[in-house]
């Protein structure tokens, strides 16, 4: 099944990109008559017949519209500080597109060992891992924002947790599994993890000051991208 994705759609046509159409005309051949399916990035996905096979432009007309397509019934936002290794990261977004995420935030912490991210790349992996596991919706690569920025400006109304990997008994953690079943159908869920160094103990205060509640992830000590899968993961199973 080959899905498509288009920015410009309307109740009745949907008009493919320069890429998206030289995928659609020249690589898969596609001719005037044939079905396709095509995401607007925001959770619907459209059943279309080819009208003209341009190459550069290509147009469908709109058979059915299918809205909420491939979503999950919550919002989750993976706060992950950047991998030294970018394939790492990347790696990361790409499945946890397929699992069910919302939004990536690059944040970068007093210990981060990458200080620079750029977006580009990771936003491409995610539209790509969106039509790969059919979903309507593509997530969204935030701008990077230090971890603290980040911290200080989380919602209050969403369940906000961090990861970390040092003890604290003033504050102990609970189980991801456990924080989760406090998550209503349809609600926000943020999760911060930090980079191979862990959060510092001044950002691990900060978070605990905003509301953030501390959480482990099992026993294993975890790379940073397994963790932020585990994170996602663990979301995912908590609705199924």
């Amino acid at each position: 099944m080959e899905i498509f994705y288009s920015s410009d759609i309307t109740a009745t046509t949907a008009t493919l990109g320069h890429e998206e159409s030289n995928h659609c005309v020249r690589v898969l051949r596609h001719r005037p008559g044939d079905r396709i399916l095509v995401i607007d990035g925001e959770g619907t996905m459209y059943e279309c017949d080819l009208l003209s096979a341009d190459a550069d432009c290509a147009c469908a007309s709109v058979v059915s519209v299918h809205p909420h397509w491939g979503c999950h019934p919550y919002r989750l936002t993976m706060a992950v500080c950047p991998t030294k290794n970018p394939d790492r990261y990347e790696w990361f977004a790409e499945k946890a597109t397929e699992i069910g995420v919302d939004t990536i935030v690059p944040v970068i912490g007093d210990r981060s060992e990458r200080k620079v991210f750029k977006p580009e790349r990771v936003r491409r992996i995610l539209l790509s891992a969106a039509k790969q596991s059919l979903k309507g919706a593509v997530p969204a690569c935030a701008d990077p924002v230090g971890v603290k920025e980040f911290i200080s400006g989380a919602p209050e109304d969403a369940l906000k947790l961090i990861a970390y990997c040092f003890e604290d008994d003033s504050q102990p953690r609970v189980s991801i599994r456990q924080a989760l079943c406090d998550v209503p159908e349809g609600g926000d869920i943020i999760v911060l993890i930090g980079p191979e160094g862990d959060f510092s103990p001044q950002e691990v205060a900060l978070a605990l000051e905003c509301g953030f509640k501390p959480v482990h992830l099992g026993n294993s000590r975890l790379r940073t991208e397994t963790a932020a899968l585990t994170a996602v993961q663990a979301a995912y199973l908590r609705f199924m």
